[in-house]
């Protein structure tokens, strides 16, 4: 919200000399975030001049300059540029005559850009300054034709200030209005919550002398509400006010301050008539709609959309409106998207004589859900959707109508409406000591009573008990703690001590943590990265990278997606790291491992997600409605997944580069698993979005013999890397990681470190092609017995001196044993003992 501080000083007294910094401090004192500060970055000399006389010169470009003549000051006076009162001025705008007042930039002067002003040659002639048009003062985007006076409506004196004349000289303050507080998207909330900060007086613009009486006797115009589609049971409209006001002259010019306010507060002039609802709009909060009364055709019905109604809307775009729009209407149709943009039919044009006003209040869920829908944000739905004052209405329409009275020549007429069906504010019940025991600060009864008075609170004393009626512009404000936080803050943050508590006595990190914890350890300290992805995907990517074990339960989709493009919770960690590693390589960083631990999302068949409404109020939800709420939400395990792609190690002095590939994504695995004291056994697999050949089925293996199926690895499908832009290899590895911690062993017990020296033997099998290697390794371990400590696959060869339909697998075994030195020949029995085994499962034998 943009505050000029002109205006906001027409509301509340601010004291002489009071700058932008001071009112974000006072501001920043009451809750409200600092954003920026707005000026028009314009400075002097810049003068009222009348052009005296001019000289058309046609050039050889095919462009006429102007050479003229323009007074600057007085008659026997100095310019402000210290220069005489007549400068002669080169200007390319042929838009004015002789005697016309014009805004003159002297030499000095800086326009916004920066643009400095200085006397220069062109054209032949020596140019003393400049004649501006509305967008070189920053007032507009006219660019045709300077700017003339006359059309503003001004006739200043020759050598007046052109900036103060205009409201160039104004400042704005910028803050952040979060959702909870609406009543801040106007001057008058701003002005009252200065009045908070500094005890400044606060006028209410809402009460000014005229305004609800103006509202007392319009009627006759029809309007009916009728909503019967009703979301979360609540009517579409609950106010809704309309004005006429006839003979409306809308060739009359909108007045220089209220260009510049509306400039200062991000809002273009557009028409006087359109302006002044703007105006009222930010200075009241409340939304205006102005109609072409003559183009109106019978009464407005406010309803929601049939199926297949279209609405051309005032940008010029034809929608297809949907079932829960909430739409204005008349005999021929809808005519508006109820607090969003009118219709272009009713449109206020040049012609428009007389002006039917509308100022209503709309259920904020149906507008934003409006808004988004259309993808049409607007001043009024950014209103709307954070709760406008219903009472405010009838006085904001009054405003319109004194402002077109008073600016366009219009003349109020009796027809008009008023309905009204809004729900007074519920009295909260406040304990007189809770506030002081939530907060941690004696407040005095006084000083809670004057701070909720001060924000527009209604007081009755029940015994110990204080009943509070919010005021209607605090929709926010609908329990007892709320009422303890604007306690709060009006009587100052300062007064909270800033002591922390102390925790109680903890028991320190669960089992569960622990493990998560090492494991996230371990892979950084191999030189992993973790990221956090957005949980958020399309359907695509879910079926796409999904487990083949997951089913075909549809996934989870979110009823108002931040993305419409992806719109479902994930089902799987691989699409966030893959969008990951696509937004790197884009980058240059083309050496990648990344891990990401996080929770997926995994409905159950059967079963119906989602809440249709949740409990409000200050009472807490019961048992049973907290049990609906958690069947409502699906099963979130905690994955781990681990993306690898570029080189793993990298070219240096002796050592040329290694490309990654899925060894790595396994080695990632066993590193997690060896983090929780298991082992990862691989087994040949398939997997939709992983290269066939190159996936494995990742099984956790406990120390007390225990497996599970935790995940797979391999290397992505080149068309799936191609299609994120990635190269050819990526290898990833996924796995269940609240599966492996809850097979994990309670205790992780290093390993007894060994007094005997080992013998090491190497053992080449020769095995039909298609016998997995890590099943042949597991055959040779059963078989080798007690005495294997450790083997591990060093070759796989095909070719050349192999039968065919073979292949030669070569494993590098360790033998030791823990109460004496194992001799050549025990060594030699143990590995014939395991090729042995390996030949009875897979026919192999020992390579010669």
């Amino acid at each position: 919200m943009r505050v000029p501080l002109s205006w906001l000083g027409e509301y509340v007294d601010l004291e002489p000399g009071t700058t932008a910094e001071d009112v974000h401090a006072a501001l920043v004192s009451v809750g409200l975030e600092e954003e920026d500060v707005h000026t028009f970055e314009i400075s002097g000399p810049v003068v009222v001049g009348q052009v005296l006389d001019f000289v058309d010169e046609p050039q050889t470009n095919g462009k006429t300059i102007r050479w003229c003549q323009v007074r600057v000051a007085p008659d026997g006076e100095t310019a402000a540029d210290g220069g005489d009162a007549v400068h002669g001025i080169v200007c390319g705008a042929a838009n004015f005559f002789r005697g016309d007042k014009v805004v003159v930039t002297l030499p000095g002067a800086v326009l916004p850009g920066p643009f400095p002003i200085a006397a220069r040659k062109t054209y032949g002639h020596i140019s003393d300054g400049m004649i501006a048009s509305a967008r070189e003062l920053g007032l507009g985007d006219e660019h045709d034709g300077i700017l003339r006076l006359e059309t503003l409506g001004l006739d200043p004196e020759v050598g007046a200030d052109a900036i103060s004349l205009l409201g160039l000289d104004d400042t704005a303050v910028e803050v952040n209005v979060t959702p909870d507080r609406g009543y801040a998207f106007s001057i008058r909330g701003i002005a009252r919550e200065y009045s908070h900060a500094t005890g400044a007086a606060f006028r209410d613009p809402a009460s000014a002398p005229g305004l609800a009486i103006k509202g007392d006797h319009a009627a006759g115009f029809s309007v009916t509400v009728d909503d019967r589609a009703r979301i979360r049971g609540r009517a579409g409209a609950s106010v809704f006010v309309t004005r006429v006001v006839r003979d409306v002259d809308g060739s009359r010019p909108t007045p220089a301050w209220m260009i510049s306010r509306l400039k200062l507060a991000g809002i273009r002039s557009i028409s006087l008539t359109v302006d002044i609802t703007n105006y009222v709009m930010i200075e009241l909060g409340q939304p205006i709609h102005g109609y072409d009364l003559d183009t109106l055709h019978g009464g407005i019905v406010v309803r929601r959309a049939h199926t297949g109604e279209t609405l051309v809307t005032l940008d010029g775009q034809t929608r297809t409106l949907d079932e829960q729009d909430l739409l204005i209407t008349d005999d021929s149709g809808p005519i508006g998207l109820a607090g969003v943009m009118g219709g272009a039919s009713t449109e206020i044009g040049a012609d428009t004589r007389n002006v039917l006003i509308e100022a209503a209040n709309f259920d904020p869920v149906s507008i934003a859900r409006t808004a988004r829908r259309h993808k049409l944000p607007s001043e009024a739905s950014k209103r709307f959707e954070r709760g406008v004052d219903p009472r405010v209405a009838v006085a904001a329409a009054a405003r319109v109508v004194q402002l077109l009275e008073q600016l366009a020549g219009g003349h109020p007429d009796a027809l008009g409406s008023l309905f009204d069906a809004a729900d007074a504010p519920e009295p909260i019940r406040l304990p007189k000591d809770y506030i002081s025991t939530l907060v941690g600060v004696d407040f005095t009864d006084d000083e809670v009573r004057g701070a909720l008075a001060e924000i527009g609170g209604a007081l009755a004393e029940r015994g110990d008990v204080l009943e509070v009626v919010p005021p209607s512009w605090r929709p926010d404000l609908r329990d007892k703690s709320d009422l303890a936080e604007e306690v709060a803050r009006i009587v100052g943050y300062d007064r909270i001590p800033s002591v922390l508590p102390v925790a109680p006595p903890g028991r320190g990190l669960t089992r569960e943590q622990k493990l998560r914890r090492a494991v996230a350890e371990v892979l950084a300290a191999n030189g992993a990265t973790e990221v956090l992805a957005f949980p958020f995907v399309s359907e695509h990517a879910n079926d796409t990278f999904g487990s083949p074990t997951a089913g075909s339960v549809p996934a989870v989709k979110i009823a108002n997606a931040l993305d419409a493009t992806a719109p479902y919770l994930r089902t799987t960690l691989l699409p966030g790291l893959v969008d990951v590693a696509k937004r790197n390589l884009a980058r240059g960083l083309v050496d990648l491992a990344i891990y990401e631990i996080g929770t997926v999302f995994r409905p159950v068949g059967g079963a119906r997600f989602g809440s249709e409404s949740l409990p409000l109020g200050a009472v807490l939800p019961s048992d049973e409605v907290l049990a609906g709420l958690n069947l409502g939400i699906p099963p979130q395990p905690r994955y781990l997944a681990g993306l690898v792609v570029g080189h793993a190690i990298l070219k240096q002095p002796g050592q040329d580069a290694v490309a990654a590939g899925v060894a790595d994504a396994l080695t990632m695995a066993a590193q997690t698993a060896a983090a929780l004291g298991l082992t990862i056994e691989p087994v040949q697999a398939t997997h939709q979005a992983m290269h066939p050949g190159r996936t494995a089925r990742l099984v956790a293996r406990g120390r007390d013999g225990e497996r599970a199926d935790v995940g797979y690895a391999g290397e992505l499908l080149p068309a799936l890397a191609e299609e994120s832009d990635l190269p050819r290899v990526v290898a990833v590895f996924e796995v269940d990681l609240d599966a492996l911690v809850s097979v994990a062993p309670a205790d992780i017990v290093a390993g007894t470190i060994a007094g005997f020296p080992a013998a090491t033997q190497d053992l080449s099998l020769v095995v039909p092609v298609n016998a997995p290697a890590a099943e042949v390794e597991r055959a040779v371990a059963e078989g080798a017995g007690e005495l294997l400590e450790h083997i591990r696959l060093v070759d796989d060869y095909r070719g050349t001196g192999l039968p065919e339909g073979s292949k030669s697998l070569t494993y590098a075994l360790r033998f030791r044993a823990h109460d004496r030195t194992l001799t050549a020949a025990e060594a030699s029995e143990a590995k014939l003992a395991g090729a042995a085994r390996a030949g009875e499962l897979f026919g192999a034998h020992i390579r010669d």
